[in-house]
């Protein structure tokens, strides 16, 4: 009897994903609920101090700034005490330093607290990561890194709408929210996630690939690169720049913002799926190459938009190139590294992503003060455009982790 194909032999038994990436699932999903409802109560919050906006600026900055700095360290903990320690560890420190600023006292108490969430936060994200991409195989880390956004994505958009009915309470009532899905996503994890067994291990070791072959993988470099692109764009400039250039050029009212916002988050969370399934069907290269070529098309042509349907369908066009953009790196990473339980290349991954959110909105703020909006999407379209073509240099066949570009 001739054997089926090769696809009608996998569809059928197509393996379910990991329990452990579904547990992280839920896990990122509350986190985000809690964080979605205290951002945007924070600089109001924090303004009832009575101090002015370079300070109120200082508090988001103290969080950005205290993962940024505390990631490098984290890989060296994962090593010592295990992911799943560590994400709990990390998760209680943010759960606890959110309750103590419905509580602070003055300015520099919520200041200090921040920054000791940040560094809770980086734990978090770091081993969270490490446990995703090491617990799944190379054929499914699209779907995981899809699902484990997706998570964040949908916590995100309902945490803003819960944050304003609990503002109209008290501002302080967000942050006590915060702290207790803080507490759910903890407990779900230690209770849910799958502890390892030391005679699994014992019998199957995972070898870490030493961090030094992973520099020279250029899969690895293509995904640090771009996350710094995405966290410049995305985090820094989308969020810094777009609400601005509704109001002082569009002329558009600040809720608009939020209704753009919104559609490009659903847009993103239904592309998620399939970018996942194309990332570990076609491949990461070609992901990062589409994506992050129309999202530097995209970003560019927003600053030129001529009313809101068009910045709307921009950011909708973006919000897809997004879905593609965040799974693929994620991937390649997991694909450097063997998927071996090396903290180290995920943390640097991370401080990408942190680095170009802190220094993007500050940079692309000066280009708007002493140029033009166009100039300082350009710079934002050129990072994006620059991992589109670097992505050329990957290889388009899988091939055994540390190899040399």
């Amino acid at each position: 009897m001739p054997a089926l194909p090769l696809s009608r032999r996998r569809d059928p038994e197509r393996p379910r994903l990991p329990r452990d990436v579904l547990v992280l699932g839920v896990v990122a999903f509350f986190v985000m609920v809690g964080f979605g409802v205290v951002i945007p109560v924070l600089p109001v919050y924090v303004a009832t101090f009575g101090v002015g906006y370079v300070e109120v600026g200082a508090v988001v900055s103290a969080f950005a700034l205290m993962r940024f700095v505390t990631s490098p360290f984290c890989g060296r903990l994962i090593d010592w005490v295990g992911e799943r320690v560590l994400l709990a560890v990390g998760i209680g420190i943010v759960a606890l330093s959110s309750g103590l600023v419905g509580i602070a006292q003055s300015y520099v108490e919520v200041l200090m607290l921040r920054g000791i969430g940040g560094i809770g936060s980086a734990m978090f994200t770091v081993s969270a990561m490490t446990l995703l991409l090491g617990s799944t195989p190379s054929t499914q880390r699209g779907r995981a890194v899809g699902f484990y956004q997706g998570g964040f994505l949908l916590g995100g958009m309902a945490g803003p709408a819960i944050g304003g009915v609990l503002a109209s309470i008290s501002l302080t009532a967000p942050f006590f929210f915060y702290a207790g899905t803080l507490a759910i996503a903890g407990l779900v994890g230690v209770l849910l996630l799958q502890p390892k067994s030391r005679d699994v291990a014992a019998s199957a070791p995972v070898d870490v690939v030493p961090f030094r072959v992973v520099l020279r993988d250029t899969r690895f470099r293509v995904a640090v690169l771009a996350s710094f692109a995405n966290g410049w764009t995305s985090l820094g400039v989308r969020s810094a720049l777009i609400p601005v250039l509704v109001v002082d050029v569009l002329l558009g009212e600040p809720a608009w913002t939020g209704i753009a916002f919104a559609i490009a988050a659903v847009a993103q969370t239904l592309a998620l799926a399939p970018a996942g399934k194309f990332v570990d069907t076609v491949g990461r290269r070609p992901a990062i190459l589409g994506a992050y070529a129309v999202a530097s098309l995209t970003i560019l042509g927003i600053s030129f938009a001529p009313n809101m349907i068009v910045l709307t369908v921009l950011l909708a066009v973006y919000g897809v190139a997004a879905a593609f953009m965040g799974t693929a790196p994620a991937a390649s990473v997991g694909d450097a590294t063997a998927g071996s339980k090396g903290g180290r290349p995920v943390a640097v991954f991370s401080m990408a992503s942190d680095l170009g959110a802190i220094i993007g909105p500050l940079v692309a703020g000066w280009l708007v003060d002493t140029g033009s909006f166009p100039l300082a999407f350009g710079l934002a379209a050129v990072f994006l455009a620059a991992t589109s073509l670097f992505a050329l240099r990957m290889p388009a066949e899988p091939r055994t982790a540390g190899d040399q570009a």
